[in-house]
């Protein structure tokens, strides 16, 4: 097969298959972002929350970069393309060993694998790149990051040097591609323009993603995601002494949940997203706008939905349980946005915002009602949130065609 069959195939969402060491990347990796879920119900409180979203942030940018490496240049067949990602879970690994390290205020050995990480990061964006592809400004933003967790790892404060990190190389990674001639005038673009132009083919077919690969490869991470849901509620349910109607309840509930929790992505979101990013030519503006950006607040919400349905199994649960699972749960709804029909009629909008509001206040039933019964009614709420999304999935596919521009315009914006 030619470069150009390949991107014809691409985009047409006919692409690549996910290779076998990138699920082996992935099940090391979950395995990671499964420790910030466990740090959580250690201390169930906003601040510990609120520092293992900077926690995930971290561990989902380095996530992404083996994902946008191995979609735009990895084949599965070359020996050094799996070399660079499987040295890359040795790293990853033992930064999931230091997670809890990393809460108690001693970051360093994180910190230190999480450098190496980027130093592999670097030179596989590099050592990958194919002719005519300009890497250099991807490889020294990797390379400046490495160097930055690096002396984190020395210094009292760390966090400002991991968001500095963290903001310039995803900056290079998302707008060191970006498809304009030089010599073009720089015009302030409108929202509209913006629009257009993350759902226009890039000039250069050489930068165009695949849309199937991407698709798959996130697809399978929020399986792996649910999975940890699943697990987490067959381990707190293994070790609560007394299988009485609670332990049923939350038990039963928990599985409802997360099989609407995948109901709602899998027959909706993802569909709707790999459409628009194959319609787009693989534009790459609009898959790390739907997928590197766009995957984060939803990835996260299941996290904090697991650690909402481990509490929830205690013997005696605490009120962060209900909150940690209408919060997570009202992230999930907002993030894939599965409420979003194209429409902009305001009280459709309205409507939207409503939804998610009331998903979170689902808490407050906490006071008239013991943490089972509420947890039993959230699992309802998300049964009926996604026979919703089901139905405006058909809307929003019939109502945008072939111009996904009609639904980023309903949605708020990519």
């Amino acid at each position: 097969m030619t470069d150009e069959d390949e991107r014809t195939g691409a985009a047409a969402g006919h692409g690549k298959r996910v290779g076998w060491v990138e699920l082996y990347f992935d099940l090391v990796f979950v395995f990671a972002v499964g420790q910030v879920a466990h740090s959580i119900v250690a201390e169930p409180h906003w601040a510990r929350v609120a520092a293992a979203l900077g926690l995930f942030v971290t561990l989902w940018w380095t996530w992404i970069g083996f994902a946008v490496l191995y979609n735009r240049r990895g084949d599965d067949s070359r020996m050094a393309d799996r070399l660079f990602v499987l040295a890359g879970t040795i790293p990853c690994a033992i930064a999931a060993t230091q997670v809890h390290h990393v809460f108690e205020g001693h970051p360093a050995v994180f910190a230190v694998a999480i450098a190496v990480v980027r130093v592999i990061l670097s030179a596989a964006h590099r050592w990958l790149a194919g002719p005519g592809l300009d890497q250099r400004r991807i490889t020294r933003a990797y390379a400046l990051s490495a160097v930055l967790f690096g002396v984190s790892a020395i210094l009292p404060s760390s966090w400002g040097l991991w968001t500095v990190a963290l903001l310039q190389e995803a900056g290079a990674l998302l707008l060191g591609e970006r498809d304009r001639r030089r010599g073009e005038p720089r015009e302030r673009p409108t929202r509209e323009t913006r629009w257009r132009a993350m759902l226009a083919p890039p000039r250069d077919p050489g930068l165009a993603v695949d849309s199937a690969h991407l698709a798959e490869r996130f697809g399978l991470f929020m399986i792996l995601l649910l999975g940890e849901l699943v697990l987490t509620v067959g381990t707190a349910a293994l070790e609560r002494p007394a299988d009485d109607v609670a332990y049923w309840l939350v038990t039963v509930g928990g599985l409802v949940l997360a099989g609407a929790l995948w109901w709602m992505y899998f027959t909706s979101a993802a569909e709707i997203y790999e459409r628009m990013l194959g319609l787009s030519g693989g534009n790459p503006a609009l898959a790390y706008s739907l997928y590197a950006g766009g995957h984060l607040t939803p990835a996260f919400a299941l996290l904090l939905v697991a650690a909402g349905m481990n509490l929830s199994l205690h013997e005696s649960p605490p009120p962060a349980a209900v909150w940690l699972l209408t919060a997570g749960l009202a992230a999930y709804l907002a993030g894939t946005r599965v409420f979003a029909d194209g429409s902009r009629r305001w009280y459709h909008r309205l409507a939207r915002i409503a939804s998610v509001v009331a998903t979170v206040n689902l808490a407050f039933l906490d006071r008239v009602l013991p943490t089972p019964a509420v947890v039993v009614v959230i699992a309802l709420w998300g049964v009926a949130a996604a026979a919703v999304s089901s139905v405006l999935r058909q809307r929003t596919l019939a109502r945008f065609g072939d111009n996904p521009l009609v639904f980023l315009r309903g949605a708020g914006g990519g």
